[in-house]
């Protein structure tokens, strides 16, 4: 049984490889055809030496993507097959020890931290290189250090916690853990909603109300009239990490916030401004926040109910070099989390529809209460600034892109 496991594994992680790898080349070829002779309607977004810098972006990045991908599977290959992470659990577990939930949690994060590691030059480049390359990357490295700490240490901070009372559950509650141990991480995920933009963002960026003016009664009074109740509409200093603009909706009650980018202010007037805000009222007001949290809930059921299989039959983890006599619940959770996404990526294409409906719905909100030239105008400002992709390959965006393209939204806000 152990090698069926380790043959499946194979399969699932080098399937994944192949098809990414298919669609990235599939992408780029699209991207080098289009660049020879691009659509009209692109001119009317972009003139040419921007099309060219955009085209260049998107390839460099699908070729970064295309060596990732490599590099993380030879990664995740040598941690799995190695014996490296039997070796690993063995220094948390001495002779004599007894099976605890803070070994099982202590073995988990190192673990984790262990394998994060090799990527960390990856990132590197594409923040110091590809993005600086093309004029985004507005971080120091000293920045880009501190903001790693701060991470790990936010990680820490929650995760033992969640890692302790999982491993608890595993230990104590019989078959039905998974059940309580779902209850448990949805509750969690509701108060970070909560206290991420309050506690947890705060500690990156800088959060400040939008200053008293035109622009903040202008987007009030929209805020009024769609009856969304605005309390305050926060502007991030997103800029002083990266010239990308954005802007997003947090929270949910009396706790819903939006934020805009300071990058995204810069670079709109007020009508376009409210467009962007109006959009994201309009994930609010249809109800997308909480469609999205139930899709995430299913999941994590599933993937739970999958996991308690797992980690109660030993051929699981013997198949990687555990001992199932002597070993705790961390093991089969670790390599579940490591071999998940694995068997979740196939779904990227329905998670992905779902979410491009949602676009479409909020569009459309926007075009009502705004007009639908400042909701173009604005998209196609941020298409712009941003050097986005406008003609990627249908297949590409159709499994990946949680946003329809440019056009695709055009031509639905024209034919509402």
């Amino acid at each position: 049984m152990e090698k069926t496991v380790v043959i499946t594994v194979l399969m699932l992680i080098f399937g994944k490889l192949c098809w990414e790898s298919f669609l990235s080349w599939l992408n780029m070829q699209e991207a080098r055809r289009r660049q020879k002779a691009p659509p009209l309607e692109i001119l009317e977004v972009m003139d040419q030496k921007t099309y060219q810098k955009s085209v260049d972006y998107s390839l460099a990045k699908e070729r970064l993507g295309l060596f990732n991908g490599v590099y993380e599977v030879l990664v995740l290959i040598l941690i799995l097959f190695s014996g490296v992470l039997p070796w690993l659990y063995s220094l948390f577990s001495g002779p004599g020890s007894e099976i605890s939930i803070l070994r099982e949690a202590a073995f988990m994060i190192a673990a984790l931290i262990l394998i994060s590691l090799p990527g960390v030059p990856l990132e590197y480049y594409n923040r110091f290189n590809l993005e600086e390359r093309f004029g985004f990357n507005r971080s120091t490295v000293r920045l880009w250090v501190t903001d790693k700490f701060k991470g790990l240490v936010i990680s820490l901070v929650l995760g033992m916690p969640v890692l302790c009372l999982i491993i608890f559950l595993v230990m104590n509650l019989g078959d039905l853990w998974w059940l309580w141990a779902f209850l448990a991480l949805f509750i969690f995920q509701l108060i970070m909603m909560v206290l991420y933009p309050m506690i947890i963002l705060p500690w990156f960026n800088k959060l400040t109300p939008l200053p008293q003016g035109e622009l903040r009664q202008r987007l009030m009074n929209l805020a009024d009239r769609t009856g969304f109740k605005a309390r305050t509409i926060q502007v991030m200093d997103g800029s002083k990490r990266s010239g990308h603009s954005n802007a997003f909706f947090t929270g949910f009650g009396r706790f819903r916030r939006i934020v805009l980018f300071d990058t995204l202010i810069d670079q709109m007037k007020e009508d376009e401004l409210e467009a962007v805000l109006a959009h994201e009222i309009g994930h609010y007001k249809k109800g997308h926040v909480p469609r999205m949290l139930a899709v995430s809930a299913l999941m994590s059921l599933a993937g739970l109910w999958i996991l308690a299989w797992l980690v109660s039959v030993p051929w699981f983890i013997q198949a990687f070099g555990f001992d199932h006599e002597l070993s705790g619940p961390g093991p089969g959770l670790l390599l579940f989390g490591l071999l998940f996404g694995a068997v979740s990526f196939w779904l990227s294409p329905a998670l992905a529809q779902l979410s491009r409906k949602h676009e479409y719905e909020s569009d459309r909100f926007a075009a009502r209460h705004v007009g639908p030239d400042p909701m173009v105008r604005a998209l196609r400002k941020l298409s712009r600034e941003n050097l986005s992709n406008l003609t990627p390959h249908p297949l590409y965006s159709g499994f990946y892109y949680s946003h329809p393209t440019l056009f695709e939204r055009e031509r639905a806000i024209a034919g509402q």
